[in-house]
């Protein structure tokens, strides 16, 4: 109980700045988790795709390779599928690629969506708890400025102390943000790294299939 008084009369002593920070400190949470579980969710799922996807690929079947990514939703079914498509008309290697690389293109903007924002969060919150606390000393600095020698230096100690309760604030909230920030970041890139593996494993089994046929 003690903890959460203090945490109370900690946001009400630092004026009205805490509140946004409140606010950014809420869009950022939502953005995280969101994120998070759309990353977590697109990973397994396209580890599940791919797990059925490279026997098919092994066995040369690809018509039943394009009835399984034409059926499915995921990053990597639309990035196969294009390649799918492409050696319906070529086995050229680099056109296939180039088809690939094209949906890679347009996943990534999917998979990047809003994390961004956390940066810019983060930056908000410090420099809006910088602005709290520059407000607050103005504030301080003309609240002292009628009151007498004696009861100066107890003013200015006292409203410094909670105009410096909006930078803590600011920066409790930033830190956090970034490093959430970070954790995102390196799963996105996980994720795309781990589709342009698979799309050059795609590659090389149709190449594989294409010998073996030939060579029959």
């Amino acid at each position: 109980m003690d903890v959460y008084s203090s945490i109370v009369r900690f946001f009400q002593s630092g004026g009205p700045f805490m509140y946004p920070i409140v606010l950014v400190l809420a869009l950022g949470v939502a953005i995280a988790i969101e994120r998070y579980i759309f990353l977590s969710f697109a990973g397994a799922r396209n580890r599940r795709v791919w797990g059925q996807l490279e026997p098919l690929l092994r066995k040369g079947d690809l018509q039943g390779a394009r009835s399984l990514t034409s059926d499915s939703s995921t990053a990597i079914s639309k990035i196969l599928d294009y390649g799918l498509e492409r050696l319906r008309n070529t086995r050229n290697r680099s056109e296939v690629e180039m088809a690939m690389e094209e949906s890679l293109m347009e996943e990534m903007p999917r998979l990047e969506k809003r994390t961004h924002y956390l940066a810019t969060f983060a930056n908000l919150a410090t420099l809006l708890g910088l602005l709290g606390t520059i407000i607050g000393l103005i504030q301080a600095f003309t609240a002292v400025a009628n009151a007498t020698p004696a009861q100066k230096a107890d003013l200015l100690s006292a409203s410094i102390s909670v105009a410096m309760n909006t930078t803590a604030f600011g920066l409790m909230v930033a830190i956090p943000l970034l490093l959430i920030h970070a954790v995102l970041q390196t799963k996105t890139t996980e994720l795309e790294d781990s589709l342009e593996m698979v799309s050059v494993k795609f590659l090389n089994a149709v190449a594989d299939t294409s010998q073996s046929g030939g060579s029959e």
